[in-house]
């Protein structure tokens, strides 16, 4: 069993603003604004609300109007003082591994019920509020924060009453879920429940750590 750093670093670019970035596990997510990413001799633009992995060096500009970027990396040490949250997760050395990166948006008053997943995630409130309870505590998160799930621990959480709520997450998963859902529901009576939350996927690859 090895660790690997999983982080959400966050960057804000000036117009024109270029950023080269070395050769590790990444997935960026475009927040405002939008970018040229050059990688592996290819370029292509990244607008708002979209996100790419890389695993290769990347080089990324932003547009006339700048960028604000949302970039989750999965590396042996991690970057340390640049991010905005970073965890320590076990990987096993011969394990197959995907990166998943979704957006989950709740209308109002959604509810997550009391659930675990199969790895380990972080997630960033885009819009809206959240309260997210694990281990009977309960975190009130607002745009921007972001907060961990190691995967098996149990989550229960409710969106605002009064705004729409979305959150943008990365999870590490073992390679049998691609393409399907890594959620599990604690309560049996809850996974019959009807469930108002909509997902959008924007990355499921696969990757060696």
């Amino acid at each position: 069993m090895a660790t690997r750093v999983l982080e959400l670093i966050e960057n804000t670019l000036d117009a024109g603003e270029r950023v080269s970035l070395p050769a590790t596990n990444r997935i960026i997510y475009v927040v405002e604004g939008e970018v040229e990413a050059q990688s592996d001799g290819a370029s292509e633009r990244i607008s708002p609300n979209e996100a790419r992995h890389y695993s290769g060096g990347v080089s990324l500009q932003a547009g006339d109007g700048g960028a604000r970027l949302w970039r989750w990396e999965l590396s042996s040490r991690g970057q340390g003082g640049l991010s905005k949250l970073r965890a320590a997760i076990p990987v096993d050395d011969d394990g197959e591994y995907l990166m998943r990166c979704d957006r989950v948006d709740f209308p109002l008053g959604g509810i997550a019920y009391t659930h675990t997943h199969q790895g380990p995630g972080i997630r960033c409130l885009y819009m809206g509020e959240f309260d997210v309870t694990v281990d009977e505590k309960t975190k009130h998160l607002l745009p921007g924060d972001a907060w961990f799930e190691a995967g098996p621990d149990p989550v229960y959480a409710e969106a605002s009453k009064t705004e729409l709520t979305a959150f943008i997450r990365v999870m590490v998963l073992p390679r049998r879920l691609l393409g399907q859902s890594s959620i599990r529901y604690v309560n049996s009576e809850d996974a019959d429940k009807p469930k108002t939350q909509t997902y959008t996927v924007f990355v499921d690859q696969p990757i060696e750590v």
